[in-house]
């Protein structure tokens, strides 16, 4: 398999011992994902989950007036599809792509099955979800009380995070309706960042061109998310 499509690429699968691995990577299936690719209506039934690749994942929440706000981002530390390892079976959020690339997808009821199994898999996803559910919660703090710069900050740190890679093809639109704000503001604040020589953006395209000096003007949520998410997975290692 292309080094580049291996399922090892994603954090979940990739922490499995070698026997949980091998009982899953045969059903295992790689899929492109296509930049607004619908993967989940809201209260829709799950029948695949997904270990993204290189791509990126927003959770939306939708209000009537399709007025949008993301609630989460999921790259290839995570996976999509929780609620079939907590009983729901049905997506409570929409999930679309956000950074094109692929996933490995998986059979909702497979992944029961194994989770259910008791073993790694089962404490991995349990402190994935705590992950999930700080991120949640931290970036609800940060829309109140941090500013429109900081937050594309964060924003940013997240994606390149997510997908491993420097360029990401994203258009400002698209970023004001994941944060919540006018694409004036995104406008007016990718252009301060690339000012200072942080970020190239050109036609949909953004670049990360000095992540450290992002790293230095991204609000404390980041840093909050990053460093929760990394001590949870550690506990995985150890029984």
């Amino acid at each position: 398999m292309n080094l580049l499509n291996s399922p090892l690429n994603n954090r979940l699968l990739a922490a499995l011992p070698q026997q949980e691995y091998q009982r899953i990577s045969p059903h295992l299936e790689f899929v492109n994902l296509h930049l607004g690719q619908v993967l989940y209506e809201a209260n829709t039934l799950i029948e695949w989950v997904y270990f993204p690749n290189h791509s990126m994942i927003s959770i939306i929440s939708k209000l009537p007036g399709n007025v949008t706000t993301e609630i989460g981002l999921i790259g290839q530390e995570g996976m999509i599809g929780l609620p079939i390892i907590l009983g729901g079976k049905y997506a409570i959020n929409q999930a679309i792509v956000q950074v094109a690339d692929g996933a490995f997808k998986l059979n909702s009821d497979r992944l029961k099955e194994e989770f259910d199994r008791g073993e790694t898999l089962h404490k991995l996803l349990l402190l994935y979800t705590e992950t999930r559910l700080q991120q949640i919660s931290q970036i609800a703090v940060c829309k109140s009380h941090h500013c429109i710069e900081r937050r594309l900050c964060r924003w940013l740190l997240l994606v390149h995070d997510g997908v491993g890679n420097d360029t990401l093809l994203l258009t400002q639109k698209f970023i004001a309706q994941m944060l919540g704000v006018r694409r004036a503001s995104i406008t007016e604040a990718a252009y301060k960042l690339q000012e200072l020589g942080l970020i190239r953006y050109q036609r949909g395209e953004i670049t990360i061109l000095n992540r450290p000096g992002l790293e230095k003007r991204v609000c404390e949520c980041y840093h909050l998310i990053s460093q929760e998410f990394n001590r949870l997975m550690n506990l995985s290692k150890f029984e």
